[in-house]
């Protein structure tokens, strides 16, 4: 930079805050269209699939883990090629770009195993707590990371939509870390209810999305208490992270980890976890980041966010098949 030059501006991260919907009144029915379409839907269409998630739930429930798992497979192979031919399509794209195929059949083998990924997802979830009583079933390398990191003050875990990412606070509560994160909820108010109850039953703890929950984050790390934070999104069908070779940015959680961990002293604590045959789980640490303690300067944060995506860009790629998000777009 020259003494003409002007100084650098610092992107600002666009402020989100979640909005939960409200229940229509009767006097919806008399109003206008859009009025009366909104009360049917919420008070009728919606609690059909209300019925139809929790009947689903506690049906699965009531089956063996590999079973529901297995299942979960097959509907996935059955259901995305047919009724989800767009998220399929994206998938494809961005499988091949994170990781371009050596040949045709390996490209038809990570799309079988994306579905299979995604159809054990959405089934796991009635069964996921009990690998709590199952250690047969997880193996977790480097766990010495996290719990040497926790001595030293705060913590930020990183975490990845990675395998079933859902098995991470059962672990962090197992080795004495018992995580805060900022929960938006599912659409729909029986997976609403749903996702809540099997996540507070794993060992997390909530605090409010977006710009409401930073305070409390604040105050929590402040107190030397673990905060838990996905640092790979989708937004509107495109991923906002990891970069990929894209131009950083400091919209998303990637931005506020660093703000965060810059505020506060906290540990960036990476972690993920990859699946194994049917449901069996690996859940590893990686080396932690510790950012400066100084406050940051105008480029410090570009920096620092592009570091933390280069420690996630690998590891994602590497297991792109297993990713909630590949069916996004990268451009």
């Amino acid at each position: 930079m020259t003494k003409a030059d002007p100084p650098p501006v610092l992107p600002k991260r666009k402020a989100w805050r979640f909005v939960s919907t409200s229940a229509p009144r009767l006097s919806a029915l008399l109003g206008d269209a859009p009025e009366r379409k909104a009360f049917l839907r919420y008070w009728i269409t919606d609690n059909i699939w209300n019925g139809l998630h929790l009947s689903t739930f506690y049906a699965l429930r009531l089956m063996p883990m590999d079973l529901v798992s297995r299942f979960g497979a097959a509907l996935g192979r059955f259901a995305i090629p047919r009724f989800h031919k767009v998220a399929a399509g994206r998938a494809r794209d961005t499988m091949e770009a994170l990781r371009p195929a050596r040949d045709a059949a390996e490209r038809e083998a990570r799309f079988d195993a994306y579905c299979a990924a995604q159809g054990r997802l959405m089934t796991e979830f009635a069964v996921v707590t009990r690998i709590a009583r199952h250690p047969d079933r997880l193996i977790v390398n480097n766990v010495e990371r996290v719990v040497d990191a926790a001595k030293r003050g705060p913590l930020i875990m990183v975490g990845m939509h990675l395998g079933n990412w859902e098995i991470g606070p059962i672990v962090m509560r197992r080795i004495g870390l018992q995580p805060y994160a900022m929960y938006v909820p599912p659409a729909g108010r029986a997976k609403a209810w749903i996702a809540e109850r099997v996540r507070q039953k794993a060992g997390l703890r909530f605090i409010p999305p977006g710009m409401q929950g930073v305070r409390p984050a604040l105050s929590i790390l402040k107190s030397g208490g673990v905060v838990s934070i996905f640092c790979d999104e989708a937004f509107g069908g495109r991923i906002r992270g990891p970069f990929f070779g894209r131009p950083p940015h400091l919209e998303g959680n990637l931005a506020l980890a660093v703000r965060l961990a810059r505020m506060t002293g906290a540990t960036l604590c990476p972690w993920y976890t990859r699946r194994g045959e049917d449901f069996r789980f690996t859940l590893q640490f990686l080396d932690p980041v510790c950012l400066p303690k100084e406050p940051p300067g105008p480029d410090d944060l570009m920096r620092d966010v592009t570091r933390l995506s280069a420690v996630l860009e690998p590891v994602i790629a590497e297991n792109a098949v297993q990713w909630f998000f590949v069916d996004s777009m990268l451009q």
